[in-house]
């Protein structure tokens, strides 16, 4: 993490944030520079529900990789870059939305 909180030393401590975002040399904590916040997430539920969608994913991805495990995934797989076109693209549209999915919602 890169937020103000993470970086600053806690008594005896060394903040690896410093380090992490090359400002371990700084020495007064109004002169750090942060590149985050920090903030709360609103509980979501179980993990298990997460996780659930996660491994779905997985499987649909090794599925269209033709790999029948994760190590077959893991040596053969190639991932691509895309635009962000092609990600709006991939995304449905031009329908009208009626019901998110577990593993997919629209942002507005």
């Amino acid at each position: 993490m890169g937020s103000l909180g993470a970086m600053q030393s806690r008594g005896e401590q060394k903040s690896y944030s410093k380090d992490r975002y090359m400002q371990d040399d700084v020495l007064s904590e109004d002169k750090l520079v942060p590149e985050g916040i920090e903030g709360r997430v609103e509980y979501r539920g179980p993990v298990a529900e997460v996780v659930h969608q996660l491994v779905g994913g997985l499987r649909s991805g090794m599925g269209y990789a033709g790999a029948p495990d994760i190590e077959t995934l893991r040596r053969e797989g190639r991932l691509i870059q895309i635009t962000a076109a092609g990600l709006q693209e991939s995304h449905p549209h031009d329908v009208l939305h009626v019901a998110d999915a577990p593993n997919y919602t629209q942002k507005n």
